[in-house]
C-alpha cells in the first residue's frame, strides 16, 4: 500500500469535482470548487473519519468493498479505479467478472435525479446504486450478497420477490428474467455459473432456460405492487452504457393520475417512514 500516492490520489480527485458533478448545491461558502471531503464520504457509504483517514495516510488498508465505494463516491472511470485499487495494495478487479463499477455517465444523470425512482443496475439484474425514491418504491435492493444480489436469482428462491408484481404479470416477468441471463451468459461468465446454480433449485427456471429465449422485450408499462400504496402504473426508460453490461432504469407515472400522486408520496416521504 502507497499511502502518499494514495492520499495525493484522493485528494486531486475530490478537488476536481464539483457538487454540481454529483447532484450536490453549489452553496454559499465553499472555499474551493472541490468536494468537501464528508461529500465523499457521503456519496461512498463511510463515516467522514474513515475517508479523512485515507487522505491523511492514516488507518489500515482499505478492504475491496471499500474501495469500490470510494471509486463509486468519488465517480471513477474504470482506469481510475483499476489504479485506486493498485495503490491500496491490491489486485485490480477483472472487467469481466466484475461488473459492480457504476458508469461514471450512468451515475451522472442518476446524480440529477432526486424526485423520480432510479437506479442502475447490471447485466445479471445486480442493483449497484439506488437513489432514495426507489429505495421507496421497490425497497433496497444493493444490500443482497452473493447470488442474491441477482434479481434472477431472488426471484426464483424468495416467494416474496414475486409480490411486487400482479400475478397476471408475473409469468412474462419471469421469461424476461430468464432471457436476459441467457443472453448476457454469452459474455460474461457469471451468468452461466448463475443459471447453473439457479437451474438445480428452481424446476421454473430450468423449464424456462431450456426454452433458450434471449429475446423477451422489456415491458416498459409496468404496474408494481407496493405494500403501502398499492398498485402503481408506471413507465419505465431505460439507458444503457454502449456495451451494454449496466443499465440506469427511471420510473415516471402519468402526469394528474393517482399513480403520480402514490409516486409522489413515495418520493417525498422515502423508504424510512413507509
Amino acid at each position: 500500500m502507497d499511502r502518499a500516492e494514495l492520499a495525493d490520489f484522493l485528494r486531486r480527485r475530490r478537488e476536481a469535482l464539483r457538487p454540481d458533478d454529483v447532484g450536490l448545491p453549489l452553496g454559499q461558502r465553499r472555499r474551493t470548487s472541490g468536494l468537501r471531503r464528508e461529500e465523499v464520504a457521503t456519496l461512498s457509504g463511510m463515516s467522514t473519519d474513515y475517508y479523512t483517514r485515507l487522505e491523511q495516510q492514516r488507518g489500515p488498508r482499505p478492504s475491496e468493498q471499500m474501495l469500490a465505494a470510494i471509486a463509486r463516491g468519488l465517480r471513477l472511470t474504470l482506469d481510475e479505479r483499476d489504479h485506486l485499487f493498485r495503490l491500496a495494495g491490491h489486485t485490480a478487479p477483472s472487467r469481466v467478472s466484475r461488473a459492480d463499477h457504476v458508469s461514471p455517465a450512468l451515475m451522472r444523470v442518476l446524480d440529477r435525479l432526486h424526485d423520480t425512482p432510479a437506479q442502475v443496475m447490471s447485466n445479471l439484474g445486480e442493483t449497484l446504486v439506488q437513489n432514495r425514491p426507489a429505495q421507496a418504491l421497490l425497497g433496497d435492493e444493493t444490500g443482497h450478497a452473493g447470488p442474491a444480489r441477482s434479481a434472477a436469482y431472488r426471484w426464483f428462491t424468495d416467494p416474496a420477490e414475486q409480490l411486487l408484481y400482479p400475478p397476471a404479470d408475473r409469468g412474462r416477468h419471469a421469461r424476461f428474467l430468464v432471457a436476459s441471463l441467457r443472453a448476457a451468459s454469452g459474455s460474461d461468465p457469471r451468468a452461466a455459473e448463475l443459471a447453473r446454480l439457479l437451474a438445480a433449485k428452481s424446476a421454473e427456471f430450468a423449464k424456462l432456460w431450456e426454452a433458450h429465449e434471449v429475446a423477451v422485450p422489456f415491458e416498459r408499462r409496468k404496474t408494481l405492487v407496493h405494500p403501502d400504496v398499492g398498485e402503481i402504473a408506471l413507465d419505465c426508460q431505460l439507458l444503457h452504457t454502449d456495451d451494454f453490461a449496466q443499465v440506469l432504469l427511471v420510473f415516471t407515472a402519468t402526469p394528474g393520475t393517482e399513480d403520480a400522486e402514490k409516486l409522489q408520496l413515495l418520493s417525498v416521504v422515502g423508504p424510512e417512514l413507509l
